[in-house]
């Protein structure tokens, strides 16, 4: 299985995944252009999905889904809340399939589940992604943990997760205060400390790779970031930082 992290943060997000000659891309929220240029950067040139997967509606993930489904020629994915929820933003796209929140896709030799997320959207989801010799675990925006989700975080062999703020920097920092409070409650975003507690659950001998995601520019320091997680980890887990404005290379997961 091979991960491209082209885009993480407030600004946009945007995720491809490959296996077996099969891809999917989780999300879509650059321009067109840059998606393309940072899939090559990134190790994916010439790549087609066959689905594009959003995880909700906010702008940052489905700003471009519609356009980039029309170029590709593939469906839109997502819960019927999602889908209703950008349907406008959208547009005319080739296709429309429901993945409720619960629901398995089958894409060849890997499969992907939905989960249910907590945030402030219609009908969020996580991801876990199965194949013959690992799972990974997708979950960018979420203001707090549950029970499901670390359900359906155990036994990954990879992840992706929101490491958003730093409390301190959030609650000292120049946004407005029921920004603050949007971000810190518990349809918001995770903290660096909320995160590494989360990380710290689904924690085992077996996790390989672990990348911090939707750092906040504001609010967060990939430093700080990576310190939190580590004090989880120790040194077993190999530690990355998604970045806004550069894409991570392809990683074999």
């Amino acid at each position: 299985m091979r991960l491209g992290i082209l885009a993480s943060g407030s600004r946009g997000n945007a995720i491809v995944l490959e296996h077996a000659g099969i891809s999917v891309f989780i999300d879509a929220g650059l321009s067109g252009r840059r998606h393309f240029e940072r899939l090559t950067a990134s190790g994916f040139a010439g790549l087609k999905p066959a689905a594009l997967l959003l995880s909700h509606e906010h702008s940052d993930h489905v700003s471009c889904a519609g356009v980039l489904a029309r170029k590709w020629g593939i469906p839109v994915c997502g819960t019927t809340g999602t889908l209703g929820a950008c349907r406008r933003s959208l547009g005319r796209v080739p296709g429309i399939e429901v993945l409720e929140n619960g629901s398995v896709m089958d894409l060849g030799e890997f499969s992907i589940s939905a989960f249910s997320i907590a945030h402030d959207a219609v009908d969020p989801s996580g991801y876990l992604v199965e194949w013959d010799s690992g799972r990974l675990g997708i979950v960018t925006d979420l203001g707090v943990s549950s029970p499901l989700v670390e359900e359906s975080l155990s036994g990954c062999t990879a992840l992706v997760l929101e490491f958003n703020h730093d409390e301190d920097m959030l609650w000292n920092g120049s946004y407005p205060w029921n920004l603050k409070q949007r971000i810190a409650s518990n349809i918001g975003h995770l903290s660096n400390h909320a995160a590494s507690e989360l990380l710290a659950a689904v924690m085992h001998r077996e996790l390989r790779t672990c990348v911090l995601a939707h750092l906040s520019q504001e609010n967060n320091l990939p430093r700080l970031a990576e310190e939190a997680s580590r004090e989880v980890t120790g040194g077993g887990v190999e530690i990355l930082t998604g970045m806004q404005d550069e894409p991570l290379p392809a990683l074999e997961i």
